[in-house]
């Protein structure tokens, strides 16, 4: 009974969601767990050696004198050094950037909703397995993280799919800011389970906990949700004759023609498709600069010990989901009454998603060792960063619907690559030189993607969709599906869609 209350397109938005939050957390805690793993004592005596050999780092500004400066170092069992570090924390993209394609077609081809499920099937396992191949060799971490990535590559491309068959047009961005605000919401919570459980029970308890409690997703996975709503045995009929008829996939022959071939060509000379392909690359560098090196921030020249770092690194992304939900929300309604285009909408939240963190960036080179100004600028920052799930990654079934699993696979394999550079590029950056000018670098150029990202969007993107979403069709053919897929009581179904749920 509890289950007829909820719409079943907004169940699917909450597991999706919580799938997200799975898949980044499940991510990100090694990012704090490594702070409690590395043997810091002995790191420091190696950064020194190293430092010695470095003319620069003679003159550079020291790291901050924390309140937690007199406290005794945390050291854990690993001597990983900071270019060891980066690897360890880059490897889990390369399985990411090799699977999301090949995943992509199998969710539009066959099934999102398993492609989704092995997913954090694979995740979980390679989690639970962690604490035993990182005492093995920092080799066999490489390969769960590897896989790990494998797994969480294909997440994007199929809650794409998912979305274009389940989402209405003018809840579009509410359903995918629900969706892809799990990963801000998985980071609030991996980040202070992480630094909680590894401050308490160990590091490994980490990978233990935190992959012993993501089973109980798939259970609920299966059980309730399907690929199409035409599927779904738990939608009432009002609901599912919403859903298709605001997608024209109401009829039988929309439901069984397969997609057309994917129009490779007419995609790589879209310009609104290299528009999103550009902000998705710059803002994943800013979003991976943010996500995975904040921790270090935090602990190597702000000077927090490790339960105030989770804290304090976990805040702005709880912020960040609040800040999507109002952020999507307000667009639609705008959206809904005509007050703006998709394109307006798309572009206002990719702005907003890129010129604040810029800002707060630019601030955060300046001020120092002002730790609670330095919190304060991040918060607002990664807040900020939210408007990308209304923004430029819901953009994707806006223009091709038919292909948003593909093209999302396409921008997110190569945005991929900003998570593979960014802990390398740290890496060296800081090596033997954990020092305000070292990581001033690393912000600019961070600064610098964020001002090519604004240009590109801005220029490029539409709401629209292209002619191309229909494939190589003739016209006619175009023209008989649509006449086909359009419901016969139009005004009616209409007033139905525009009067429900809103």
């Amino acid at each position: 009974m509890f289950l007829a209350l909820i719409p079943a397109r907004y169940i699917l938005a909450v597991l999706g969601s919580i799938a997200m939050a799975i898949i980044y957390g499940l991510k990100v805690n090694l990012s704090v767990a490594m702070v409690a793993m590395l043997n810091h004592s002995a790191l420091a005596h190696n950064s020194a050696v190293a430092a010695e050999s470095k003319e620069h780092h003679v003159n550079a500004e020291p790291v901050c004198q924390g309140s937690n400066s007199t406290e005794a170092v945390e050291d854990g069992p690993f001597i990983w050094s900071e270019p060891v570090q980066g690897i360890i924390l880059s490897c889990y993209f390369w399985g990411y950037l090799v699977s999301q394609v090949p995943g992509a077609r199998v969710a539009e081809s066959f099934s999102a909703r398993w492609v989704m499920f092995f997913s954090v099937l694979i995740n979980v396992v390679c989690t639970l397995l962690t604490p035993i191949a990182a005492k093995m060799h920092y080799v066999a971490m490489i390969v769960m993280r590897v896989g790990e990535g494998i797994g969480g590559g294909v997440t994007f491309p199929a809650m794409h799919v998912m979305l274009a068959s389940w989402a209405p047009p003018n809840e579009r961005s509410v359903m995918s800011a629900i969706v892809y605000a799990g990963t801000a919401l998985g980071t609030v919570i991996s980040m202070l389970m992480a630094g909680v459980l590894a401050g308490t029970l160990g590091w490994e308890s980490v990978f233990y906990v935190m992959g012993g409690l993501s089973c109980l997703w798939m259970v609920l996975w299966l059980w309730l949700i399907q690929d199409t709503p035409t599927k779904q045995a738990l939608i009432s009929q009002e609901e599912r004759e919403l859903i298709t008829s605001s997608l024209g996939t109401g009829s039988a022959s929309a439901h069984n023609e397969p997609k057309p071939p994917v129009p490779w060509r007419k995609v790589f000379t879209s310009g609104p498709f290299y528009g999103i392909l550009i902000a998705h690359i710059c803002n994943n560098w800013g979003w991976y600069m943010l996500l995975i090196e904040l921790p270090f921030y935090m602990k190597q020249v702000l000077q927090f010990n490790i339960k105030e770092n989770a804290v304090v690194t976990a805040i702005p992304f709880l912020t960040m989901w609040f800040f999507s939900m109002a952020l999507s929300k307000t667009l639609d309604a705008l959206r809904s009454r005509g007050k703006i285009t998709t394109t307006i909408a798309r572009k206002t939240a990719t702005f907003i998603a890129s010129a604040v963190p810029m800002g707060c960036l630019l601030a955060l080179c300046y001020i120092g060792c002002q730790r609670g100004l330095a919190v304060a600028l991040m918060t607002i920052g990664i807040t900020a960063i939210g408007g990308m799930f209304c923004g430029l990654l819901s953009n994707h079934i806006d223009i091709a619907p038919n292909y948003a699993g593909t093209l999302m696979a396409i921008t997110n394999t190569a945005a991929t690559l900003s998570g593979i550079i960014v802990p390398i590029f740290v890496g060296q950056i800081t090596h033997g030189n954990q020092t305000i000018g070292a990581w001033r670098v690393i912000f600019f150029v961070t600064i610098g993607l964020y001002i090519v990202e604004i240009i590109a969007y801005l220029l490029l993107a539409s709401g629209e969709e292209q002619p191309w979403n229909k494939g190589d069709k003739p016209a006619s053919s175009i023209e008989a599906a649509e006449a086909e897929a359009t419901p016969l009581n139009t005004k009616e179904s209409k007033q139905n869609y525009n009067g429900q749920d809103q």
